[in-house]
C-alpha cells in the first residue's frame, strides 16, 4: 500500500484528491496538510510513501518545504502539483528536488500513475516538461532575466508582479519585511530593472504573474 500525504491550503483540493485515490486499491491518503509548518510537523512523526505538495502555501512555500524533506527526509519522493504551468515552476522544482511535477488540470489517471511510479524510486513528467528541462542543461541557449534569480527571489518577483507590496510579502512569506527588502534589491540588480513597476511589466509580459490575487 502506497501511504501518501497531501499538501494544499485548500479542503476543497485535498478532498478532491482523497476521491481520485480511493479509487485505487493500492493507494491511501493518510496524512494531510494545510500549511507548510503542518507538512514538516506530520512528515516527523509519521512514515509516508509520497507527498503530494502545492507548490503555494501560506507560510513557509512549497519550494522551501520541498528543500527541508529533500534535506532532512531524502528518502521521501515529492510530487509536486500546482495551478502553474510547467513553464514557471517545473524545472525549479525538479532542480531542488521533486520526483515530478504536475498541473492541476493533469487527468486523475496520470496523477495516480504518477504517484505509484515515484513511489518505485522513478520520476514522472511529462514529455513537454522533459524538452524543457533539457533545454535547461543548454549552455548555449539564451536564458530568460529571471534565471538568475534564487528560488525566494523568484517568488517574491512573483508577488511583487501580482501587486503586492513588501509589508504584504513578508506576511504572506512569515518573514521580515527587511527579508523582503533585500530580496527585492538583489532582483532589481540582477535584472537590471530600476522599481516595481518595472518587475510587474515584466511577470506580467513573462505570465509570472499569479493570476488568483
Amino acid at each position: 500500500m502506497i501511504n501518501v500525504l497531501i499538501a494544499d491550503d485548500h479542503a476543497i483540493v485535498r478532498d478532491g484528491l482523497k476521491q481520485i485515490f480511493k479509487e485505487t486499491s493500492d493507494i491511501i491518503v493518510t496524512g494531510e496538510a494545510a500549511n507548510g509548518a503542518e507538512v514538516i510537523e506530520k512528515i516527523s512523526k509519521n512514515r509516508y510513501d509520497v507527498v503530494v505538495l502545492d507548490i503555494s502555501m501560506p507560510g513557509r512555500g512549497g519550494l522551501d518545504v520541498l528543500k527541508h524533506i529533500k534535506t532532512h527526509y531524502p528518502a521521501i519522493p515529492v510530487l509536486v502539483l500546482s495551478m502553474y504551468s510547467e513553464d514557471q515552476y517545473a524545472v525549479r522544482v525538479l532542480k531542488a528536488g521533486a520526483a515530478g511535477y504536475m498541473t492541476k488540470e493533469t487527468a486523475s489517471e496520470q496523477l495516480i500513475l504518477a504517484v505509484r511510479k515515484i513511489s518505485e524510486g522513478r520520476k514522472y513528467i511529462s514529455a513537454d516538461l522533459a524538452e524543457k528541462l533539457a533545454s535547461s542543461l543548454d549552455e548555449n541557449r539564451q536564458k530568460a532575466a529571471h534565471d538568475k534569480l534564487s528560488d525566494r527571489e523568484f517568488q517574491v518577483l512573483r508577488l511583487i508582479g501580482s501587486g503586492m507590496t513588501v509589508g504584504q510579502i513578508a506576511e504572506e512569506l512569515s518573514l521580515s519585511v527587511k527579508t523582503i527588502s533585500t530580496n527585492r534589491a538583489r532582483i532589481l540588480k540582477k535584472m537590471n530593472m530600476k522599481n516595481n513597476a518595472e518587475m510587474i511589466c515584466y511577470a506580467i509580459r513573462n505570465g509570472l504573474a499569479l493570476s488568483d490575487r
